[in-house]
């Protein structure tokens, strides 16, 4: 194929060579959800990765195309609708906008994670636990390809006002003085991989000076190795990226490389292969995570065969999410008792080289959840749970239990288990503030 990226959103992707593989209803659907729900996809996607000739299944092209079951019967009408009566754009924006806000487009308390540097609010910081800080360049808000289930969809749907981006460095370097508990900075998005190798670099090479000895860990959050994996391989700076890489490592500091592989087939082909190899030669890991999705991932044995995959081109499987509730979750979402049998079944078939994924986990507001397993108690059928991460540190690991719901898809539908009224950290939640967003007691 040509190494040169193309993209497509709502306004080009007629030109796809394989467009004529769709239904007119399929091509309808695009075109009204994409209205709502950001739409972004390129060549690589597009001719390497997504079965044409089985599109109405096919995992990759539900992950990059709008289906109509994405939006709401009453959002799909009324967006039809306007589209159908040739409303005015403000009008028919103005509409758009407040489906789009009914649609929890800053989950968990996302506002709450933005610090303060004296009176300024940092809002391309976000800094929910003691020793990590993400880092939203404003360069690196948008992809290389959209996925349709993401929880990021407000940084590149023109909803400014929610969005989380700085283009102010100095403001995260004196942030990151004052604040010597800091020893892992994530760089997220959109993608940080977008940016050119000399724009990353103003970012990372403060990074390395000795005054910044306490920062220990350099991540990068990153979609490009599944959607572009030229980034590092042909792109007019890939070489510069990988002496970066290669640089940080040099330095003593630990580069991670934060991974997004939702399905198999993103692991299939030569380019991706080459692109994984190339960045473990400066030394860099290359650690995986993703969702669990219905209609994408929802067997255990392609998990298995994710993780084994992943391992054999030397990546580590870090996490398994549970859908984030915002955007197109209805969608996407599975019920937590089946994620769990979901990750049982797929850990039990792998072996233990595979066995450092951590899920399924829910980024609450509270922090990081696991179900550790459903178990029955005195008669009584539950949940068995335990933060991973949480806005106070005394709150990690320490088990505690949820009555079992089968139709819950998500932490807050969940109540305590065995008749208490509140879950052990909720009275500390509740004194949280925005402009004091997390307990480092």
């Amino acid at each position: 194929m040509n190494k040169t990226i193309r993209s497509y959103n709502l306004h080009n992707y007629r030109t796809i060579p394989q467009i004529s593989f769709l239904s007119e209803t399929m091509i309808k659907d695009i075109e009204i959800v994409g209205r709502v729900l950001p739409f972004k996809t390129n060549n690589y996607v597009v001719n390497e990765l997504i079965d044409w000739n089985n599109v109405e299944t096919d995992p990759i092209f539900t992950l990059n195309f709008p289906r109509c079951e994405m939006l709401s019967k009453k959002h799909y009408a009324a967006v039809e609708k306007e589209l159908d009566r040739n409303t005015a754009k403000e009008v028919q924006d103005k509409k758009i906008q407040q489906m789009r806000l009914s649609l929890n487009p800053n989950p968990a308390g996302q506002e709450y994670n933005v610090p303060y540097l004296g009176e300024i609010k940092l809002k391309g910081i976000q800094h929910k636990y003691p020793e990590t800080v993400l880092f939203f360049p404003s360069q690196g808000q948008t992809c290389h390809a959209y996925c349709t289930f993401c929880f990021r969809w407000p940084q590149f749907s023109g909803m400014n006002e929610l969005k989380f981006a700085m283009k102010e460095a100095d403001l995260l370097f004196k942030y990151l003085h004052l604040h010597k508990e800091i020893t892992d900075i994530l760089f997220t998005g959109g993608d940080p991989m977008v940016m050119t190798a000399s724009v990353l670099e103003t970012y990372i090479r403060p990074l390395l000076l000795p005054e910044m000895a306490h920062i220990h860990t350099i991540r990068i959050g990153t979609k490009s190795l599944a959607y572009w994996p030229y980034r590092y391989l042909t792109d007019k700076d890939s070489d510069e990226i990988i002496r970066l890489f290669d640089l940080v490592n040099r330095s003593g500091k630990n580069l991670s490389i934060q991974a997004h592989f939702n399905h198999p087939r993103e692991l299939s082909t030569v380019a991706v292969e080459k692109a994984i190899r190339r960045i473990r030669s400066t030394g860099a890991q290359i650690r995986t995570q993703s969702p669990l999705l219905r209609n994408i991932n929802d067997k255990p044995e392609l998990w298995a065969q994710l993780w084994r995959r992943q391992v054999d081109l030397g990546c580590i499987p870090y996490y398994m999410f549970v859908a984030r509730d915002t955007g197109s979750k209805h969608y996407f979402e599975l019920p937590l008792g089946k994620c769990w049998q979901i990750y049982r079944k797929a850990y039990r078939q792998v072996s233990g080289i595979c066995r450092t994924v951590r899920g399924p986990s829910m980024s609450d507001h509270a922090g990081k959840i696991q179900i550790l397993g459903i178990q029955e108690v005195k008669g009584e059928k539950i949940f068995v749970l335990r933060f991973l991460q949480g806005r106070n540190p005394k709150w990690v690991d320490i088990p505690f239990f949820a009555e079992y719901d089968p139709k819950a898809t998500w932490f807050n539908q969940l109540k305590p288990a065995f008749g208490e009224r509140k879950f052990f950290f909720e009275e500390q939640q509740s004194k949280l503030t925005v402009t004091k967003p997390f307990l480092f007691e």
